[in-house]
């Protein structure tokens, strides 16, 4: 498998569940209310998170937070097209401060197993999305990060920047370490099944 496979795979996966999770068209009768947010994009988010902390409880959780703090920060905002921003950045902030209590706590509990993927959650996705979200979830924060925003969340290489807080080459450079990364777990969890 090649860069470029890997990256296809990745594409036609995350762009799978992007599509399953478009928001609806906006409604035009009116201002846009914290709660027209929450229901045109809660679960967008959540699937966001998921795919970032692997883990559909806290994922909720991560949004959840997000979405409070949209609450308390509502006055401040310029527009709606803000409030997605400010929702998509808490929840990645969200997802890092999660991953990052998680390595603390593994380095002070003996390890335990590792919570698996939902049955549910496995079983709507085809066999070579289910090696893709796998492999995903085998690749460092950082990278498995970058990758779910462009090809899950479609941001540009700008907007990744934004959301994670680092530059537009950093988001370059670290989507394609992660591509290779990601073709490697590939390799590997399909070397393991035969």
């Amino acid at each position: 498998m090649t860069n470029v496979d890997a990256e296809s795979a990745v594409e036609r996966t995350l762009g799978h569940l992007r599509q399953v999770d478009a928001p609806p068209e906006p409604r035009g009768d009116g201002p846009l209310t914290l709660a027209d947010l929450y229901q045109t994009h809660r679960m967008r988010l959540v699937r966001l998170a998921i795919l970032l902390v692997d883990e559909p409880a806290t994922a909720e959780d991560v949004v959840q937070e997000a979405f409070a703090g949209l609450h308390r920060n509502w006055g401040k905002l310029r527009d709606a097209a803000a409030a997605v921003g400010y929702l998509r950045t808490a929840v990645v902030n969200g997802s890092r401060s999660v991953l990052r209590r998680r390595k603390t706590a593994r380095e002070y509990v003996p390890p335990h197993a590792v919570n698996a993927r939902s049955a549910e959650s496995l079983a709507m996705l085809s066999t070579e999305h289910q090696a893709v979200v796998e492999a995903l979830g085998k690749l460092p924060p950082r990278q498995r990060e970058v990758l779910v925003l462009r090809y899950y969340g479609g941001l540009s290489e700008q907007e990744i920047a934004e959301a994670a807080g680092i530059s537009k080459g950093t988001v370059k450079s670290t989507a394609s370490r992660g591509l290779e990364a990601l073709q490697r777990a590939m390799q590997q969890l399909e070397r393991a099944k035969r």
